[in-house]
């Protein structure tokens, strides 16, 4: 009796498991998909708008009047929704447009051809001579595909062109309907092309443009917060055990350094896009990739400073360069802010400069600090540290009033607005002044380490 009983019992318990195992399994898949939704509820509507697409175009087949007029042509319209409606109007828009006039050139060549192939009136002369224009069109547009602008802008049209120019070269040795059988395939293109334009502008649109707007925005505002957590940490950690533990900020502003493909995929589709909102035709999307790449430049010098979070240094010297420091990584980050805010609200960040002038302030007088008799005299294995990551500072100073002209010249392009001026409190230190009271003539000894 025993023996009957264990086997069966440790089956069902077996099967509990199991289930249990698919319970859990469904749940993590339910809990993915609210993620996903909740992340952008956009991607939520782009997935209905391909739905409707789908089902319109599907009618050239349910339709008996339609499917006459089109035969099995309609399948393309099918086709060509599933391969162009993207999540964006500028990715739609420009796949549509490649496809279409692609579809348009290949045929009409691809016709071209096959009469002149035929001129010959030669079984075995006119396949050899079609086959040599495939070559000829294949190998030449192939190559063409290499152009970085073509490759940016156009790789999917040319790729089109090749598909159909071959097909219809091909096809039309067996046939003798060759330009009946283009203008279907043409009419059908389009028309799937267009309906995927049209939902996706009228129905909820997605904006490319919109969305490197907003991305440069938000990477320059990153940028200054993690400058502003920068010092407090930096100096935080010395304090504490002498150490520089950057690793944590330095994870939570990694986005910043991985937007180069982002920026310049959203660039190329914003291209495409028409004049809607505050970006009209002929917007400068290109001065957008400027800015990201100064800002990821920017953020690159500050990711060097990682480099010392194994030195060790003095609690003396880095309570004499606190306050400096501190202000100048203060003023670096107001600066983003009014720059990001500028973005934002599309208005001239006039009030930015000042600012940098003040973060330009407060280097000099780290500088003067440095070179001065006051550090004169300390161990330079205690100092270097510092001043290493002192000077990497004030490269960065120099990388925001970059940001902020490139930005300038965004807003002088585009027409910003004239932005209101910041209430924010301007400190502004005389460098003359303190340079009189912590050195003189004599202020540079051995020692002491100077920073050009």
């Amino acid at each position: 009796m025993n023996n009957y009983y264990i086997p069966r019992l440790a089956t069902i318990e077996g099967y509990k498991q199991l289930f249990m195992a698919l319970e859990a399994k469904v749940v993590d898949i339910v809990k993915h998909i609210k993620k996903t939704a909740n992340d952008d509820p956009r991607r939520v509507v782009h997935s209905f708008k391909v739905g409707l697409a789908l089902t319109l175009v599907s009618l050239f087949y349910y339709f008996k009047p339609l499917y006459n007029n089109f035969g099995c042509s309609a399948m393309w319209a099918i086709m060509t929704v599933v391969v162009v409606f993207e999540y964006s109007v500028g990715a739609t828009l420009g796949k549509g447009l490649n496809r279409a006039l692609a579809t348009f050139l290949a045929g009409a060549l691809g016709v071209g051809a096959h009469y002149l192939a035929n001129i010959t009136r030669n079984n075995f002369g006119e396949p050899i001579l079609l086959g040599i224009f495939v070559f000829l069109l294949a190998a030449a547009s192939t190559f063409i595909r290499f152009f970085p602008t073509v490759k940016a802008r156009y790789d999917y049209g040319m790729l089109i062109f090749i598909l159909t120019f071959s097909m219809v070269t091909i096809s039309g040795y067996r046939t003798h309907e060759i330009l009946d059988l283009a203008q279907k395939r043409l009419s059908t293109i389009a028309i799937g092309a267009s309906i995927c334009v049209i939902i996706s502008i009228v129905i909820y649109p997605v904006w490319a443009g919109e969305d490197l707007h907003k991305l440069v925005a938000q990477n320059i505002e990153k940028l200054g917060d993690f400058i502003q957590g920068f010092s407090d940490t930096y100096f935080k950690t010395l304090e504490t055990d002498g150490y520089v533990h950057l690793d944590l900020i330095l994870a939570n502003y990694k986005s910043v350094m991985n937007s180069k493909n982002s920026e310049e995929t959203l660039a190329n589709f914003s291209r495409w896009e028409p004049g809607h909102g505050a970006f009209m035709y002929s917007h400068p999307w290109k001065q957008y990739l400027i800015i990201g790449s100064l800002t990821r430049q920017c953020a690159s010098r500050i990711e060097t400073i990682n480099a010392y979070n194994k030195a060790q240094a003095s609690l003396e010297i880095f309570g004499k360069l606190q306050e400096p420091f501190s202000r100048m990584s203060m003023e670096c980050w107001k600066a983003l802010k009014e720059l990001s805010l500028a973005i934002k609200t599309t208005t001239k960040p006039s009030s930015a400069k000042q600012h940098i002038l003040n973060s330009r302030t407060a280097s000099k007088s780290l500088k003067l600090l440095l070179n001065s008799e006051i550090l004169g005299g300390i161990n330079m294995e205690q100092i270097i540290p510092l001043a290493s990551v002192a000077s990497i500072m004030i490269d960065v100073v120099d990388y925001v009033e970059k940001i902020y002209e490139a930005i300038d010249e965004l807003a002088s392009l585009a027409n910003f607005e004239n932005g209101s001026v910041s209430k924010c409190c301007h400190v502004v230190v005389d460098v003359e002044r303190l340079s009189e009271v912590i050195v003189d003539d004599q202020s540079v000894g051995k020692g002491t380490l100077v920073i050009p």
